[in-house]
This record gives structure tokens, C-alpha cells and sequence, in this order.
């Protein structure tokens, strides 16, 4: 298996280019992202947008709009995080947080996060010096930081307070104590397994090492601080608990907003779909236009720094060294 994508990756490289491949995965990214954005855009109503805007007050919309900025800002640290665990700590800071950002602004969309955010980091950490299994190493260890938060607070929250999550599961309130406290009793074995020895999993060139005890510690609280900025939001426009983020889907309609709704059945449903609104357009829609802008910006600028990159001059003395000769042979022969 490894020998035939080798095989493929070499093929590729020599045929086409990684450079060219890169650009073409930039475009159709960007090209799918857009058409996905302007099909959200499409289907909302302006005047419900003006109607959820004036039913809100202002304070609540701000602090919403600052606990999703919050909340992405924490993602930065998942890509930063999986750097370091893979052993990439040339990469700085800041290409950590542009490509965080960008990559699930885009996922949450698109939906197939693993695919289109995965696609967005390559692009981007290829160009310094990762390689596709790297990256697919990232996706790894960002996705389990993402799972050991969301399963901590749920088995938290579902083990304190069962009866909040019968209205999804249509289960019984001790059965879901029990569920609780059996993920809680599921995440504690895993931090001491990882806590008693390094801990690696895959096979070969797939082979990931799995963060230490302590590590896995402060994995677990960049998962819970996302979660909880992300519910925060939704408290200010929804007044409502964290439950519904049990069901924590991509931003197309349907999955999430249903769950909301049946988990918020107490309040107003016209306030519900109001705040929803108010939340996708907030934690979905800008971060999504503002991560293509941001690409976008970036594949213009890497381009025209490409097309007026200075010729070296050991290589225009290399081509113009030819033509010298034909002049210096030519000047003998007329003598």
C-alpha cells in the first residue's frame, strides 16, 4: 500500500509538479467554498435577518460576536498543538493560526472537515516543508484534541444533569447518568494510559506518537475552551444551555438547527430559529468570507511574488554563457 502511493506521489511530482498541484487544490477549494457560500447567502431572507437583528439587543449580539472570536482564536492552538506533537516546532505561530483558522472556517461549511480542512492545511504547511502524511498526522491529533473536549463536557454535563439530555436521546435519566459516567470513566483509563508510557499507534510512515499525560491534559482544556466560547455564543443569542452542542455538525441546514430545536423545546421557537440565525451568520458565514478573502489574498500575492521573483545570476550566466561563445567564435572567425 505504501509502495503504490509512493508510487503515485512520484508519478505526480515528476509529471505535473507539487507547485502546480498545490495551486490547482488552492482554486478548487476557493472555487467550491464560494459556490457553497453563495448558495448560504441565497437562501437567506433578508428580512428575517432584519427581524432576528432588531429582536436582539446589540450588547448580546457584541458579546456573541466576541466569544466567536474567542472561540476561533482557540482554534489556532489545535494546528499549533499537532505541530508540536509531530515535531514540527520550526513551524511559528502564526502560519499555525492562519492555516487553523482558514481550514475550519472552511470545513465547518463545506461540511467533510477531515477532507476540505486536510486539503487547506496541505496547501499550506507544503510549503513549509510538510509532506502529506504530516499533515494527515495534524488532522489526526487536531480531531482527537476536538473529540476529548466535546466527549469531556458532555460526559460532564450528561452525568450532572441527565434529565437535560432526554429530549434528544428519548432515553431515561438514569440511563443517561450511567452513559455519563461511563465516557467520564472512558476518558480517565486514556489519560492513564497515555500518562504510563509513550504511546504510539499506526503502522510505518504512519506511525503516530500520541501525546504524553500532561499533554493530553492541556488537549483536553483547548477542546473544552472551544466548546465553551462556542456555547457561550449561543447563550447570548439563544439563552440556552450547552446541550445542543452534543449534535455539533457542519454549518449546512438541518442537522444542527433541528437539534437545537428539539433540545431547546421549552422556549419560544420563532426566539430559537432567531438566535440560530444570528449564530450562523456570526460562527459560520463571516469567518467563512473572511477565510476566502484571506486565501484568495494569499494565492494573488504568492503568485505575483512568483511571477517577479528576481532570475538568480549563476542561472542568467548559465543560459547567456551559450550565446557568449557563438560571439567570442564568431569574432575569431572574422579575424
Amino acid at each position: 500500500m505504501l509502495n503504490s502511493l509512493r508510487a503515485v506521489a512520484r508519478f505526480f511530482q515528476k509529471t505535473i509538479g507539487w507547485n502546480r498541484i498545490g495551486v490547482l487544490l488552492s482554486v478548487a477549494i476557493i472555487s467550491i467554498a464560494a459556490v457553497v457560500l453563495f448558495h448560504m447567502l441565497r437562501d437567506i431572507d433578508t428580512n428575517e435577518v432584519i427581524s432576528a437583528l432588531k429582536a436582539t439587543q446589540p450588547r448580546h449580539i457584541a458579546a456573541a460576536a466576541f466569544f466567536v472570536a474567542c472561540g476561533y482564536f482557540t482554534l489556532t492552538f489545535y494546528d499549533l498543538f499537532a505541530l508540536r506533537t509531530i515535531g514540527r516546532n520550526e513551524i511559528p505561530y502564526r502560519i499555525a493560526a492562519l492555516t487553523g483558522f482558514t481550514s475550519y472556517s472552511i470545513g465547518h461549511n463545506i461540511g467533510a472537515t477531515v477532507f476540505t480542512g486536510g486539503a487547506v492545511r496541505y496547501r499550506i504547511y507544503s510549503m513549509y516543508g510538510l509532506d502529506a502524511i504530516e499533515v494527515a498526522k495534524i488532522c489526526f491529533i487536531a480531531g482527537l484534541t476536538f473529540w476529548l473536549g466535546n466527549a469531556t463536557v458532555l460526559g460532564l454535563g450528561v452525568a450532572y444533569h441527565p434529565e437535560a439530555a432526554v429530549p434528544i436521546d428519548q432515553l431515561p435519566p438514569w440511563l443517561n447518568r450511567i452513559i455519563g459516567i461511563a465516557m467520564l470513566a472512558v476518558l480517565v483509563s486514556y489519560v492513564m494510559w497515555v500518562w504510563s508510557a509513550p504511546r504510539e499507534i499506526g503502522q510505518g510512515e504512519w506511525k503516530v506518537r500520541l501525546p504524553s499525560g500532561p499533554s493530553t491534559l492541556l488537549q483536553i482544556c483547548i477542546g473544552i475552551l472551544d466548546l465553551g466560547f462556542c456555547a457561550l455564543a449561543m447563550y447570548m443569542l439563544v439563552s440556552a444551555t450547552l446541550l445542543g452542542f452534543a449534535s455539533h455538525a457542519p454549518g449546512g441546514l438541518g442537522v444542527f438547527d433541528a437539534a437545537m430545536l428539539v433540545a431547546l423545546w421549552q422556549f419560544d421557537k420563532e426566539s430559537v430559529l432567531a438566535g440560530l440565525l444570528l449564530f450562523r451568520l456570526l460562527y459560520y458565514i463571516m469567518p467563512f468570507a473572511l477565510a476566502l478573502i484571506i486565501l484568495g489574498t494569499r494565492e494573488l500575492w504568492l503568485n505575483f511574488k512568483g511571477a517577479r521573483r528576481p532570475v538568480k545570476p549563476e542561472l542568467i550566466k548559465s543560459v547567456t554563457a551559450p550565446i557568449r561563445s557563438e560571439i567570442d567564435s564568431g569574432k575569431a572567425d572574422a579575424d
